[in-house]
């Protein structure tokens, strides 16, 4: 009965949905591409098809080695990549190319997935992380399709409030074939709402199985060799309430390093106009990469592209991971982590609280609260190129510490199969 009133709720609310979604498309035309598929009309796929879900760029980013590897072994496949997001779709393009199949993911109503499932056929289903969609898994497992949560993760007041409507999850969580949980912690709150204990097991994160491509690294070193050797440091995946405070940070350390650069680069593109706008409000020269700036006089470099996160990590000194100075809960510290870079965060961290915890255990991640706090961490760095060092080496140590779960979700896919 749950399962009936979810469905026709969100029946309901697709027609409203899709409104929302045609008026951001004023601003971002791209959300208005393809919007068919968002209901199911996707172009149709044939062979054995792998379909990975990825609800938008970090997962997107996560799924990248296990796609790979899942090619790697079995060439005849096809992999159909899908998330809910331009962004994340963006960023699988820009990884895999012609590699793999894409399409938007359909919303969650009973005629969409069927319509979706009936184009597509997969052999099996792998969602990424917690996208826990009622519809897709029962209508997935209705048909003899194994559903695989992988690099699953659950906070306590995730796990709670699943616990709230357990007559309705309970079900849901019956359907799924295997859990790869980030965690032990993660994998009891999993039981707690309802998968059997055989079916879940403890892999840890593939994100520490940090993966950048050749190409990438050459793109990178060709952009840091071109700034000079300036001090430079990325704040990645901004968000709303924090670009203020990075370029307070900034102006303060501009004082100490006059020729200091800060890479900016917003989660969402809705916002590089208003981050520009804020940038120059704030008197700083700014460049930005989408209109091909000159950077070598600015002060604040924008980069208002899509899927270079990883390469601007690269290109730089220091690393902050953005989403953690406000109660966003944090975005992926692996990747500044895998170039062997100082990370600096916020204290909002809890989507990412198991990695933030390994980090803080080996000492490869600095909290602030403020941009004062930022300012005096990007001072003492900026001002001792050993302790620069060794801090990146430390973040640089964990991941490789911690490697191993991709290869172990990859075997568990392939057992499962």
């Amino acid at each position: 009965m749950l399962q009936f009133i979810y469905s026709q709720l969100i029946r309901l609310a697709l027609p409203f949905i899709l409104l929302r979604l045609w008026w951001q498309g004023r601003e971002a035309p791209e959300l208005r591409v393809n919007w068919q598929q968002r209901v199911g009309f996707v172009p149709r796929a044939s062979g054995t098809v792998v379909w990975v879900h990825a609800v938008s760029v970090g997962e997107t980013i996560a799924a990248a080695p296990m796609v790979r590897r899942l090619l790697a072994r079995n060439p005849d496949i096809t992999v159909l990549m899908t998330a809910m997001t331009d962004t994340g779709l963006t960023q699988a393009m820009k990884m895999f190319g012609g590699q793999v199949q894409y399409a938007y993911a359909p919303y969650d109503t009973p005629g969409s997935i069927r319509r979706f499932l009936n184009r597509v056929n997969p052999r099996i289903l792998v969602i990424m992380e917690t996208e826990i969609w009622p519809n897709m898994i029962r209508q997935s497992r209705s048909r003899g399709v194994p559903v695989f949560l992988i690099n699953a993760r659950l906070s306590e007041r995730s796990a709670q409030g699943y616990e709230r409507v357990k007559r309705l999850v309970a079900p849901i969580m019956r359907s799924i074939s295997w859990v790869a949980a980030q965690a032990e912690k993660d994998a009891e709150r999993f039981r707690r709402i309802g998968v059997a204990a055989s079916k879940v097991a403890v892999t840890g994160s593939v994100k520490f199985d940090v993966d950048i491509p050749e190409a990438v690294r050459q793109e990178s070193l060709q952009l840091k060799q071109s700034l000079s050797n300036r001090p430079v440091w990325v704040a990645g995946s901004t968000h709303d309430g924090e670009d203020a405070q990075l370029l307070a940070a900034h102006k303060q350390l501009l004082r100490d390093q006059p020729e200091a650069l800060l890479i900016i680069v917003p989660r969402h593109p809705e916002r590089f106009e208003s981050v520009a706008d804020l940038a120059l409000q704030n008197e700083f020269s700014l460049a930005r990469r989408s209109l091909g700036d000159d950077f070598s006089g600015a002060q604040v470099y924008l980069a208002d592209t899509m899927g270079e996160l990883m390469m601007l990590y690269g290109a730089s000194d220091v690393a902050f991971v953005g989403g953690s100075l406000i109660r966003r809960g944090g975005h992926n510290p692996l990747e500044p982590a895998g170039w062997g870079i100082p990370v600096v965060s916020g204290h909002h961290v809890f989507n990412f609280e198991t990695i933030y915890q390994s980090l803080l255990d080996g000492g490869g991640v600095t909290m602030v609260g403020n941009s004062d706090e930022l300012f005096h961490h990007l001072s003492t760095l900026f001002s001792n190129a050993d302790e620069r060092q060794a801090s990146g080496q430390r973040a640089l140590s964990v991941v490789n510490k911690n490697k191993g779960a991709l290869d172990r979700v990859v075997d568990g896919i392939i057992a499962r199969v």
